[in-house]
């Protein structure tokens, strides 16, 4: 866990750096020859002192052996012990809520509070209800910022006051920072805590300054460069002063910006880290001031997280927001039964088609043979059509100026799909039935397909264009649409070729 934060740029009430914080651009470190000692955190010292050197000795509302026996607890404290860190976390999220906080204080000391930093926020949230209220205080205490303000997001506004109130004042005051931001935007991802250096330092003073602050910020491999107010004017990497000589000045190394708004999009601002390949990305105020950094770790979880809801979403269901596991049955039927509910509305236009058409279905019977063959290639069309353009927006291979592009290219796969389902569904039924209505099948096949595929391509560009999600716009979504208009042009098709 990381030592009590000492750097407060994360606050945004202060315009001139503030003398008593050590990171003040006018404090450039010790002399070189002076011996340099580092502040050891609060949470170590207690760790350190505490007779319990096997268990975290984090108490739970339920005795442990009121779940398991004294034989299953020694089970479960040797498979724990055989795990890793990631394999840790996910062997806590699967257990059951009721033995979650059981498996928690068979921990040691150290590996708990890194398996409470890495749960997710809501299984942490549901782990700190088993707790008591002074041991949560403790880990909620010993979390970074960020990692904090993530976990009360899931947590009672009473709950949240109380634990607030539990911290220091500076604590409190990154936290609350971070809470004021918008939900999903880089200002509540970021974490305040920055080690960053003046502009008119020299590469042995930045050096000096990072060794004093590397263990109390989360990143020092990119390192922002500060000038009055603290705004700022660009970054140094960590190899670039230790590669440059000491009396270098920082302002020769120093490299343009690439920086983030507080309130842009967590997914805008995660995908410009990955694309840009960099360790940490400064997030500034509108008055472009240093606010706090998103780091590499932060930004792949950010993608990950995005990426499961756009999954979600391209199968008709909400996202669950939680690992899977730790999911009651009841908020799984709520993330479905919307979507459900509206497919099924969306249906009704199917069976409104089929008694519109039903005098036509009377008069050749056969036609009905074909119908789940030509809705279900239609509707795994558009499906396989809405996938591929939602992924390539979502990664930004394309975007609204590449719509004829994207049209155009899809027209002619559908075109293409179309004719070579044609050739194959339209001699099969002029074999079973009779040759027009092969031609039939065979038309209506092609018409679908182009159908399927410009609908799968523009629909979700014209969402977008519209600000909403394209992955709203979900393949259930298209395949019910399609079902519906497909049948139209099958009937239509059947009465011109037929003559009914």
């Amino acid at each position: 866990m990381r030592p009590d934060a000492v750097d407060d740029a994360g606050s945004n009430e202060h315009d001139e750096p503030d003398p008593d914080d050590p990171t003040d651009p006018d404090d450039r470190g010790e002399p070189d020859d002076q011996p340099e000692t580092d502040d050891q955190p609060e949470t170590e010292d207690r760790a350190e002192s505490d007779d319990d050197a096997h268990t975290t000795g984090l108490p739970v509302t339920d005795p442990p052996t009121s779940e398991l026996s004294p034989g299953k607890l020694d089970e479960l404290r040797t498979q724990l012990a055989d795990l890793d860190g990631p394999g840790l976390v996910r062997e806590i999220t699967r257990l059951p809520a009721a033995k979650r906080a059981v498996a928690f204080r068979l921990l040691p000391k150290d590996r708990a509070l890194a398996v409470f930093e890495d749960l997710d926020p809501s299984v942490a949230a549901a782990l700190l209800s088993q707790l008591r209220s002074d041991v949560g205080s403790s880990l909620v205490h010993d979390l970074d910022p960020d990692d904090r303000a993530r976990l009360f997001d899931e947590l009672p506004a009473s709950v949240v006051r109380r634990l607030l109130s539990g911290l220091d004042p500076h604590e409190a005051q990154m936290t609350q920072d971070l809470l004021g931001y918008p939900p999903e935007s880089a200002g509540r991802r970021m974490t305040p805590e920055v080690a960053w250096v003046p502009s008119d330092a020299t590469v042995g003073q930045a050096i000096k300054r990072l060794r004093r602050l590397g263990n109390k910020v989360e990143t020092i491999y990119m390192v922002p460069v500060l000038g009055q107010g603290r705004r700022l004017e660009g970054v140094v990497s960590l190899r670039g002063l230790l590669t440059a000589k000491r009396d270098t000045p920082l302002i020769d190394l120093v490299a343009d910006p690439i920086s983030a708004d507080t309130h842009e999009d967590q997914e805008v601002v995660a995908r410009r880290v990955r694309d840009h390949g960099m360790i940490g990305l400064p997030v500034v105020d509108h008055e472009k001031r240093l606010v706090g950094v998103i780091t590499v770790d932060d930004a792949m979880r950010i993608l990950a997280e995005e990426e499961s809801e756009d999954a979600a979403r391209a199968g008709g269901t909400e996202p669950l927001g939680r690992p899977y596991l730790a999911t009651p049955v009841w908020r799984i039927v709520r993330s479905r039964i919307i979507w459900l509910l509206v497919l099924i509305a969306a249906a009704t236009l199917t069976v409104n088609v089929l008694d519109y058409f039903e005098e036509t279905l009377e008069q050749v019977v056969a036609l009905a043979l074909f119908i789940p063959m030509l809705i279900g290639t239609g509707g795994n069309t558009g499906a396989q059509t809405v996938t591929t353009v939602v992924r390539a927006m979502s990664v930004d291979d394309i975007g609204l100026r590449d719509l004829p592009r994207v049209l155009g290219k899809e027209l002619s796969t559908g075109l293409l799909v179309g004719a070579g389902l044609a050739l194959l569904a339209g001699t099969l039924a002029g074999v079973i039935v009779d040759a027009r209505v092969g031609l039939v099948l065979g038309v209506s096949l092609v018409a679908v397909c182009v159908l399927a595929t410009g609908a799968g391509a523009l629909i979700p560009m014209l969402a977008k264009r519209a600000g909403v999600d394209p992955a709203v716009v979900s393949a259930p979504f298209i395949t019910t649409l399609v079902d519906a208009s497909g049948l139209i042009i099958y009937f239509l098709v059947a009465r011109a070729i037929l003559g009914l």
